[in-house]
């Protein structure tokens, strides 16, 4: 029996290194992402210890002294914890809601465009503002929505509105956040979506419209079903980030005016983990928000092949 075992173990050892001999220029091309993956991913890991220690950086994580969960209980303890997990869950909330379907819509409206060269021009345009920083949209938006010199307000202003600072005003960050995310990322998140557009079997659309089925019809029966499996993974993919909406995005556009409603962990993580120099309690609640990105996966990905059979594993 132990023999078996053991010549098994040695079988698919040998295939698996057959295996890799075979594909080994493709592992060669992997080998940096994996790389990459294993420095700054994995090892890292190990950093999450912190978490339960009072840290101290001159005596690292081996000489530290260790609190259990005293760092998680000060977390949840806060005064203003629960303001700033509020915020987080509106605003990713509202990001997974109406800026998730924003490249899916844009993709369908692109391949719905028969002209290629007007096609093409398009969509590099729609792409371009991926390629800008998150301070350079800042600042686009701050101009576009100045009280005084701003389009926005010049418009409101025909119809005998007053200007509105709507950086100013706490009621509009949400809204100016999830908006400007849209502008900036939406042209890009259509490129997976346009190729599993071009993938769908033309003869389906030739079959339907024999049928006598309208473009409505056909992007209804075979279109999104077909979208569906991807729409599936870059969902989870997305709600595996639920609560990590990304410091860059949110601090450009903080100032003492909207910081009540604009506020999120990775902003507080920042202010109170560099700025202050609590390490243990931010890693805390950096531990906390992986945590629940972790469950999210986990629940969408079960629902998700019970549903359509398609999930990460």
């Amino acid at each position: 029996m132990i023999a078996e075992r053991l010549g098994h173990r040695a079988r698919v050892k040998s295939s698996l290194l057959q295996s890799m001999w075979q594909y080994k220029t493709l592992y060669l091309l992997a080998l940096p992402g994996i790389i990459y993956f294993i420095i700054f991913k994995y090892v890292p890991l190990a950093g999450s210890v912190i978490a339960f220690q009072d840290y101290n950086i001159f005596k690292g994580m081996f000489g530290s002294e260790w609190v259990g969960f005293d760092q998680f209980r000060a977390m949840f303890e806060h005064y203003d914890f629960l303001r700033i997990l509020k915020n987080t869950l509106l605003i990713g909330l509202y990001d997974t809601i109406i800026a998730f379907p924003a490249p899916i819509i844009l993709a369908l409206l692109l391949n719905e465009l028969r002209l290629v060269l007007y096609k093409r021009v398009l969509q590099t345009i729609v792409y371009m503002p991926h390629f800008l920083s998150w301070v350079v949209v800042s600042g686009i938006a701050v101009g576009i929505l100045s009280p005084s010199t701003g389009a926005v307000n010049h418009f409101l202003g025909w119809f005998g509105m007053e200007p509105i600072y709507f950086l100013g005003e706490e009621s509009y960050i949400r809204t100016i956040l999830v908006s400007s995310g849209i502008w900036r990322d939406s042209g890009y998140g259509t490129i997976i979506y346009l190729a599993a557009l071009a993938s769908i079997n033309p003869d389906l659309y030739e079959a339907a419209e024999v049928d006598g089925a309208g473009r409505w019809r056909q992007t209804l029966s075979i279109t999104l079903p077909a979208l569906l499996p991807t729409i599936m993974i870059l969902f989870l993919l997305h709600i595996g980030k639920f609560l990590d909406f990304g410091f860059e995005r949110v601090i450009v556009f903080l100032n003492p005016l909207n910081t009540q409603n604009g506020e999120i962990l990775d902003t507080y993580i920042y202010q109170a983990g560099l700025l202050q120099q609590q390490y243990s309690y931010t890693t805390a609640m950096g531990l906390f928000k992986s945590v629940v990105g972790l469950v999210l996966v986990l629940i969408g990905n079960y629902f998700s092949k019970k549903t359509t059979g398609e999930g990460l594993y």
